[in-house]
């Protein structure tokens, strides 16, 4: 199957962050099994989503990983000109959810597997598809407990977030909490009988923007758009009513790191904000909703060269938005992110990515086929 016919099946499958996938695995197994490959069908805790992991090429050898996430974020928003989870064409652009982000690099990957097959590689690549990356990166670290039973130690792994088809070396880290505390209500014209929890909600903020402001005096690493790690909170809520006393307040919040901080160890100043309320009566829920290391692959090393290669273009120093690719690294894999698309145009009402990209992606692909032939 061409690329485009294979990102026009992934599209169809409505595989939104947080659902059941097993839909579009079962279709990305048979196609494998296919062309004569094993797909490895691995179910996270959840019990109705799985990851995916295949190889082609000899399994006693190290290789390169092609990693992507199959789920993509919901597409309930106005101004979608046409359904979501349809694909359609239209000047050059392929409209859908997840075009970009990320199945048209699971449709290149895919679409180079009968070649791959058919003119044997002496060194192998393997094929990681995850599940809920979009709420955090939840699925890839159940694969990664798995590969030193999967494969032998991997050269690196490509991870084709769209980046516009250039090599990206480094990214921030993230931790996201939800804090939420619990007092007790009233009528609001009894004050001295309840426990606000708005109220006390108030020295958390003040304690989230003393952490940011203070982040923002260093450490530095110029790679990045702020050179600086940063801390904010994104969400509130609480209370019923004008005239009663609210009984709970929530927020959710997330830090973003340097490669040389510890996202959640950013949060603790909240936290430890937020437990000091236990004393005055309250109780105080803390929740990791979400958690990744920042990436930081140096410009020197072989896979960073290999990419150079590959694509003709000089890596990039780092983006903004964070991505599987530093949970390979903390594992023991180098890792890089390269891959179709814009990061501009995801999570928007028709997002879409062009066919010369897609095309683009495909070269790469069979690039690395032939890179991975030629090695002895």
């Amino acid at each position: 199957m061409r690329a485009l016919d294979i990102l026009e099946k992934l599209v169809g499958f409505p595989s939104v962050v947080g659902t059941p996938n097993g839909e579009i695995v079962e279709w990305i197994a048979d196609y494998l099994k296919s062309s004569g490959i094993r797909a490895h069908v691995l179910p996270g805790p959840e019990g109705d989503r799985a990851n995916v992991f295949a190889t082609i090429g000899p399994d006693d050898r190290p290789g390169y990983i092609l990693s992507g996430h199959m789920d993509v974020v919901p597409a309930a928003e106005a101004g979608w000109n046409s359904d979501p989870f349809r694909m359609r064409i239209e000047d050059g652009r392929i409209y859908g959810r997840g075009t970009t982000d990320m199945k048209g690099f699971l449709a290149g990957v895919l679409a180079s597997v009968p070649t791959m097959v058919s003119r044997p590689l002496s060194r192998p690549i393997h094929l990681a598809f995850s599940y809920d990356e979009e709420s955090g990166c939840r699925g890839v670290p159940h694969l990664l407990t798995r590969l030193p039973d999967l494969c032998t130690s991997p050269l690196g792994a490509i991870i084709g977030e769209p980046s516009g088809m250039k090599a990206i070396l480094a990214h921030k880290g993230k931790a996201a909490a939800r804090l939420t505390l619990k007092g007790r209500s009233g009528h609001s014209s009894r004050p001295d009988l309840g426990l606000n929890a708005i109220h006390a909600m108030t020295e958390v903020q003040q304690a989230a923007v003393t952490a940011a402001e203070t982040l923002t005096r260093g450490p530095f690493e110029a790679e990045f758009e702020p050179p600086y790690s940063s801390l904010s909170i994104g969400r509130i809520s609480g209370g019923q009513a004008v005239n009663i006393i609210p009984e709970l307040c929530s927020i959710e919040l997330e830090a973003r790191a340097i490669s040389s901080a510890d996202p959640e160890t950013l949060l603790q100043p909240v936290r430890a904000a937020a437990e000091k309320l236990a004393a005055k009566g309250f109780d105080v829920d803390w929740q990791i909703l979400s958690s990744y290391p920042a990436l930081l692959l140096p410009p020197t090393s072989p896979l960073a060269g290999l990419l150079q290669d590959l694509t003709g273009c000089a890596p990039l120093a780092a983006v903004s938005y964070g991505t599987e690719a530093g949970l390979y690294q903390r594992a023991g894999v180098d890792a890089i992110i390269c891959g179709p698309g814009d990061i501009a145009r995801a999570h928007k009402p028709n997002e879409f990515i062009e066919t010369g990209e897609l095309t683009a992606c495909q070269a790469m692909i069979d690039a690395l086929g032939d890179r991975c032939r030629a090695e002895t």
